[in-house]
C-alpha cells in the first residue's frame, strides 16, 4: 500500500507540474478566424514555461487590470488571456520608467543583464546612442517575427536596419504629428468657408499657393486705420519650418542609393522650402509681444487671436476649453510633392541584446502574439473613438488623422539618426529671426554637419 500510494502520488505531482494549455487538444475558439495553434518541432504546442513578460513604458497601467469599456476592448482581453493560457506565459505593459529616464535605464539593464524579461519602449530620438552602442538584439534573427506583415511600421524598421539586421520594431501605425489647426470662426469673418479647406485637401488642391491664398485674406486692417492688425498665423519656428521642408520632400539629411546619409540642406527642394516658408512668415505671421512667454503662440490660437497654426496633433488636446470651432489639415504641398507628407516620430519597441537566443525569442514570440489584431476586429474604427473625444468635427479625423496614419504620407526625418544634430540651435532659430538667410546658414554649417555625416556613415 505505501508504495501504490507513494506511485499515486508522484503522478499527482506529475500531473499538476504539467500546464494545461499545452495539452494535444487545446481549444481553438479563433479558429474560423484563422487563428492558428502554434507548435514545436515533436508537435507539441509551444510552451514558453510560464514566462513573465513586461513591456516598459512611461505611461500604461497593467493592461491585466483595465476594466473593458468597449466591445472592442473586451474581446481584445479575452483574446489576450486565452493567448497567455494557451502558450503558459504572462506579459504585461506598465508605467516601468520615466520618459527621461527611459533611456538611461534601458542602457543599464542591456549593459549588465537581470532576471526580467524586457521588451523596451524608448521614445522617440532617444534610441540613437543605444542602438549604436549594440544594445538593442538583432530581430531578424528571430524566425517568429515576420516584418513582411502589414502590423508592422515599416518606417521604424527601416530607421532600425543595419547590414541586413533589424534591431528595432513597433507594432502600431505612426501617430499623426504635424498638421495645420485653424479657427473656423476667424475663416468664416473673413468670408472663407472652413469646409472649404478640407475640400482643397480632399481634392489635392491644398498647395503652398492655395495656403497663401488664404492667409493673404485672413492678414487685414479690420479698423480701416492703415495699419495691420489681423495676421493669418502664428506657430512654434521649430514645428513651422521643418513642416515647410518635409511638405516638399525636403530635411537636413537624407539617404543616397547606396544607404548613406548626406546634407541635404542645401538641396533646390530644400532652400525652395525654406525661402518660401520665411517669405510666409515675412508677409502673414504675427509677432509676439514684447515679454510674452516663448509660448505664447498657442494661447494667441486659442484666444482666437490668429486663425492658422502649425502644431502637433496632440495640440487638440488642449483645446478643450477654446470658445471657437477649430479644424485640423495636413500642411499644404510643396510643388516637390506627389501628395500631403509629414514626418512621424515614433516610440519604438527593443528586445535587450543581453539575452541569449532562446530567451530572446520566447519574448518576440509572445509579444507578436500579443500585438496582432484582435479576431473580428482586424478592420475596425475603434482607433478613432480618442481622437473623437479630441477634435471638434468629424472631417479632422475620418480624412486628416486617417490618412496620417498610411504609409504614402510619412516623410523619413533622417536627421535624428545622426548623432551631433541641434537643429533649433544650430539653424532654425537664426533663420527664422531673420539673422541670416537660408542658403548662408545652411554653407556656414556644411563643415559641422560633414562631420557628424561622416562619423554616423562610419558607424
Amino acid at each position: 500500500m505505501k508504495r501504490y500510494l507513494a506511485l499515486f502520488l508522484s503522478l499527482v505531482m506529475i500531473l499538476c507540474a504539467l500546464p494545461l494549455a499545452i495539452a494535444e487538444d487545446v481549444e481553438n475558439p479563433y479558429e474560423d478566424d484563422g487563428i492558428v495553434i502554434y507548435r514545436d518541432a515533436d508537435g507539441n504546442v509551444i510552451d514558453l514555461g510560464g514566462m513573465e513578460i513586461t513591456v516598459c513604458d512611461w505611461w500604461s497601467s497593467d493592461w491585466h487590470d483595465d476594466e473593458p469599456t468597449t466591445a472592442a476592448g473586451e474581446a481584445t482581453y479575452d483574446y489576450r488571456t486565452w493567448l497567455e493560457e494557451t502558450y503558459n506565459f504572462k506579459i504585461v505593459q506598465r508605467n516601468a520608467t520615466t520618459w527621461n529616464d527611459s533611456p538611461s535605464d534601458f542602457t543599464n539593464f542591456a549593459t549588465t543583464g537581470g532576471d526580467e524579461n524586457y521588451v523596451w519602449i524608448l521614445p522617440a530620438g532617444a534610441y540613437l546612442a543605444p542602438f549604436k552602442a549594440g544594445l538593442f538584439y538583432d530581430l531578424s534573427t528571430l524566425d517568429c517575427l515576420d516584418f513582411s506583415d502589414e502590423k508592422w511600421n515599416g518606417t521604424v524598421t527601416g530607421l532600425l536596419s543595419k547590414d541586413g539586421g533589424i534591431y528595432g520594431m513597433r507594432p502600431e501605425k505612426p501617430e499623426p504629428r504635424k498638421g495645420v489647426f485653424f479657427n473656423k470662426r476667424l475663416l468664416n469673418d473673413a468670408g472663407v468657408d472652413p469646409e472649404e479647406i478640407y475640400d482643397l485637401q480632399a481634392k489635392g488642391e491644398w498647395t503652398w499657393e492655395a495656403f497663401e491664398a488664404l492667409c493673404e485674406k485672413l492678414t487685414r486692417d479690420t479698423d480701416n486705420d492703415g495699419v495691420i492688425d489681423r495676421y493669418a498665423m502664428m506657430s512654434f519656428s521649430s514645428h513651422l519650418l521643418p513642416a515647410a521642408l518635409v511638405s516638399n520632400g525636403a530635411g537636413f539629411v537624407q539617404v543616397d542609393e547606396n544607404g548613406k546619409y548626406y546634407n541635404a540642406a542645401e538641396t533646390d527642394a530644400f532652400l525652395e522650402a525654406m525661402n518660401w516658408v520665411m517669405d510666409m512668415v515675412s508677409k502673414y505671421e504675427m509677432k509676439a509681444p514684447e515679454g510674452a512667454e516663448w509660448n505664447y503662440f498657442e494661447s494667441a490660437f486659442i484666444n482666437g487671436e490668429v486663425a492658422l497654426q502649425v502644431h502637433e496633433d496632440y495640440f487638440a488636446g488642449s483645446l478643450a476649453n477654446m470658445e471657437d470651432d477649430y479644424g485640423f489639415v495636413f500642411f499644404p504641398k510643396g510643388p516637390r510633392a506627389k501628395t500631403y507628407l509629414y514626418a512621424p516620430s515614433d516610440n519604438i519597441m527593443v528586445i535587450p541584446a543581453c539575452y541569449d537566443a532562446d530567451r530572446a525569442w520566447k519574448i518576440a514570440f509572445a509579444y507578436n502574439l500579443f500585438t496582432n489584431p484582435t479576431p473580428g476586429y482586424t478592420d475596425s474604427d475603434d482607433w478613432k473613438n480618442g481622437y473623437y473625444q479630441k477634435y471638434r468635427d468629424e472631417r479632422a479625423v475620418d480624412e486628416t488623422i486617417t490618412m496620417m496614419r498610411e504609409p504614402e504620407h510619412q516623410f523619413v526625418w533622417y536627421s535624428d539618426m545622426v548623432t551631433g544634430y541641434d537643429l533649433g540651435s544650430q539653424y532654425i532659430w537664426d533663420v527664422y529671426a531673420q539673422a541670416t538667410t537660408p542658403a548662408e546658414k545652411a554653407e556656414s554649417m556644411r563643415g559641422t554637419w560633414q562631420a557628424y555625416i561622416d562619423e554616423a556613415n562610419a558607424n
